[in-house]
C-alpha cells in the first residue's frame, strides 16, 4: 500500500490510499480509501507508517537533544589531516594510540594549549568540541596523551623521511632557518641561555631549526640548546638530509648568519652540496674595493648586477641595489646619530654644570658607553674624554663609506648560471620568507609553541615536531582555501610580473580588490585561518535519541551555511562523515 496524490484541475489534489497488484501478468492498483479530509500532518505520518516507521504526535517529540557541540573546524582540521597523510604517519604506532595522536594533532591546529588543557578538550565530560567522541577518545587518561608524545619522539625520523621522500624528490632548492623560544623551569637540559629572538633576555631558551621546501611546505624540524650558535646546527641538518633521508643533492637556502664561509668550506662543499646565500657587510665592502665603487650607473632597469671574485672561488655573485631600502638605511642612520648626539649632549652638559659637575674620566666614559652600546653609533663618532669634559665630532668619511654601500646586498651560490639564472638566485634568497612565516605561525598567531609546559627533553623536542606537523595540516589548508582568506591567489603571477626580482613584492590586482571590498567573488566575507575555524565550529554535532529509544543514540550535524558548504566544497570533504 501506499499514498499518491491525484492532480484535481483547479481543486486541490485528492489523497489517496492505493494497492497495487499483479494480475494477469500485468501490475494494476485500486483506491482503497480517499484521505483528502485528513490534515496534511496526518497524511506525513501516515507516509512514515507505510514505509515501515514510527509516526511521532509533533517534531518536538521527535528527537530529544542531548548535547550539541562545536563540529564544523574538527571535520575540517581532521579531514585535512587525513588527506595530508595523517594516518600513514601514526600507522605504525600501538592501535590503542592512534586515534589519541590524531586527536593532538588537530587540537593543536584548533585550540593550542598544555596536554592537560587537551586532555579537558578531548575528554566527554568536559569537552567543549566533537573532536573526543569523533575519533573515540573521549575517555583516554591523560597518561596516554604523554605516551602518544614519547612515541611521537620515538617516530619523528620515520615521519620526517617519508615526508621528505614525498616532497623532496626532483627538487633542488630547501630552505632552512632557525629561531628561538623561552621555557620556563631549569629542569630541562635543552634549556640554555643564549641570543633570544623573543626580547626574552632572563629565561632560557631552546633553538630549533625548520627545512622547508621552496614553496614553504615544511619537512624537518629539529631542537638544539639553547645557546647553540646559528652557524653550528648546519652540520646536523645536512648529515640527517644525507643518512636520514638519503637525499644526495640539494641546494640549500640560508640567510648570511647561518650559511658563513667557514659553514660553506667545512660543511657543504665536502658533502657535494650547492648553497644560496648572502655575503656580510664587511665582505660587501671588501668586494666594493675589489671592483670599485658601485654606482647606481652600474645597474640596469633590474637593478641586478652579476660578477666573481677571487675571494670566493667556484661562486657567483648576484650584487642588487633597491633605493627603497637605500632610503630607509639613511634615515635610520640620521634619527640614530641625532638620538646619540643628543644623550651625549646631555652627558656634556652634566660635566658642566655648577653643581655637582660630573667629574673623573671613568665615571665620564661609563655613562657614554651605555648611550653607545644602546644605538650602536661608536663606529660613526669621534669621541673626546677627558675628566671634566666630554667632545664628539662625527667621522663624515666613515659615514660616507658605509652611504656608498646603502641599499646593496649581494647574493652568493655555487648553483651554475644555466640551473639558476640571476633573478631566480635572488627570488631563492627571498623565498626564506615562507620559513618565517612559518615561524610566525608556529610561535605565535596559529599553533603557540611557546610555552613549553614540559622537562623531559625528549618530551620538548615531541612537543616542537607535533607543532611542526601541525603546521604541515596548515599549509595544506591555506593553499586549499585562499579563496576564502586575505591571502594572494596570485602572488606569484605577480612576483613574475615585476621588473626586477629586487624591487619589493606587491600584491596582485585581486588581492588588492579583496582587501578593499573584504568579500569574495561570490560576495561572501573573507577571513583570517583563525577566524574562518570560528565560523566553522558554528556548525554542530548533536546527540540526540527519540522517545521511543533512548538508548539509541542518533547523530545530527546541523546543516552548513553558504560560507561553511564553500569551504569544505574547497577542502573536498563532507563535515557529516568523519569517522
Amino acid at each position: 500500500m501506499y499514498i499518491e496524490s491525484v492532480p484535481n484541475r483547479g481543486s486541490p489534489p485528492a489523497i489517496l490510499l492505493r494497492e497495487s497488484y499483479r494480475e494477469g501478468g500485468r501490475v494494476r492498483k485500486r483506491t482503497l480509501a480517499n484521505l483528502s479530509c485528513l490534515s496534511a500532518e496526518v497524511v506525513e505520518g501516515l507516509k512514515v507508517l507505510l514505509r515501515g516507521g514510527v509516526a511521532v504526535s509533533s517534531a518536538a517529540e521527535a528527537f530529544t537533544v542531548e548535547r550539541s557541540l562545536p563540529h564544523g573546524h574538527v571535520a575540517a582540521v581532521l579531514g585535512s589531516a587525513r588527506s595530508a597523510g595523517a594516518m600513514a604517519w601514526f600507522d605504525a604506532a600501538p592501535k590503542h594510540l592512534r586515534p589519541v595522536l590524531l586527536a593532538m594533532l588537530v587540537a593543536r591546529v584548533l585550540s593550542p594549549a598544555s596536554k592537560l588543557a587537551t586532555h579537558r578538550l578531548l575528554h566527554d565530560d568536559t569537552a567543549n568540541s566533537s573532536l573526543g567522541r569523533v575519533l573515540g577518545v573521549g575517555q583516554c587518561s591523560a597518561d596516554d596523551l604523554y605516551a602518544a608524545l614519547d612515541w611521537l619522539h620515538e617516530a619523528q625520523p620515520m615521519i620526517e623521511r617519508r615526508l621528505a621522500h614525498q616532497h623532496l624528490v626532483g627538487s633542488t632548492l630547501v630552505l632552512y632557518d632557525l629561531t628561538s623560544t623561552w621555557l620556563t623551569g631549569r629542569c630541562c637540559e635543552l634549556a640554555a641561555r643564549g641570543h633570544s629572538r623573543d626580547g626574552k633576555r632572563d629565561d632560557p631558551q631552546i633553538v630549533f631549526g625548520l627545512i622547508c621546501t621552496g614553496e614553504g611546505c615544511p619537512i624537518a624540524v629539529e631542537v638544539f640548546p639553547g645557546n647553540t650558535a646559528d652557524p653550528a646546527t648546519v652540520a646536523a641538518q645536512v648529515e640527517k638530509l644525507r643518512t636520514r633521508f638519503g637525499i644526495e643533492h640539494i641546494v640549500w637556502a640560508g640567510d648570511r648568519g647561518m650559511l658563513t664561509s667557514a659553514r660553506i668550506e667545512q660543511v657543504l662543499k665536502p658533502q657535494g652540496m650547492d648553497w644560496v646565500s648572502s655575503l656580510r657587510s664587511p665582505q660587501i665592502a671588501q668586494l666594493a674595493a675589489e671592483h670599485g665603487p658601485f654606482q647606481p650607473s652600474l645597474f640596469d632597469e633590474r637593478n641586478l648586477l652579476e660578477l666573481t671574485s677571487e675571494h670566493f672561488p667556484g661562486e657567483r655573485l648576484v650584487v642588487c641595489r633597491n633605493p627603497l631600502l637605500a632610503e630607509e638605511r639613511l634615515r635610520k642612520r640620521g634619527e640614530l646619530l641625532a638620538a646619540t648626539e643628543a644623550d651625549l649632549a646631555t652627558i656634556a652638559a652634566a660635566t658642566q654644570r655648577a653643581r655637582r659637575p660630573l667629574r673623573g674620566e671613568q665615571a665620564i666614559a661609563l655613562r657614554v658607553g651605555r648611550v653607545i652600546e644602546h644605538f650602536h653609533m661608536a663606529k660613526h663618532l669621534e669621541l673626546t674624554i677627558t675628566a671634566s669634559s666630554l667632545t664628539w665630532q662625527r667621522r663624515h668619511e666613515a659615514i660616507a663609506q658605509e652611504a656608498a654601500l646603502d641599499g646593496l646586498y649581494v647574493i652568493r651560490t655555487s648553483v651554475p648560471a644555466e640551473q639558476l639564472d640571476a633573478a631566480a638566485a635572488v627570488a631563492a634568497y627571498k623565498s626564506l620568507s615562507h620559513v618565517e612565516r612559518a615561524f610566525r605561525s608556529i610561535k605565535t598567531v596559529d599553533l603557540q609553541v611557546r610555552p613549553v609546559f614540559h622537562y623531559n627533553t625528549e618530551r620538548v623536542r615531541a612537543h616542537v615536531f607535533l607543532c611542526m606537523l601541525a603546521y604541515y595540516v596548515e599549509w595544506h589548508m591555506r593553499t586549499r582555501l585562499k579563496p576564502m582568506l586575505f591571502d594572494d591567489e596570485f602572488l606569484e603571477q605577480a612576483s613574475a610580473s615585476r621588473p626586477s626580482p629586487v624591487a619589493k613584492a606587491v600584491r596582485s590586482e585581486h588581492a588588492k580588490a579583496k582587501d578593499a571590498s573584504r568579500l569574495a567573488e561570490d560576495g561572501l566575507p573573507l577571513h583570517s585561518f583563525r577566524t574562518l575555524l570560528q565560523d566553522l565550529g558554528t556548525l554542530t554535532y548533536n546527540v540526540t535519541h527519540t522517545h521511543l529509544n533512548p538508548e539509541a543514540k542518533i547523530l545530527i550535524t546541523t546543516r552548513p551555511t553558504p560560507l561553511q558548504a564553500k569551504a569544505f566544497k574547497l577542502l573536498d570533504l563532507n563535515p557529516a562523515c568523519t569517522q
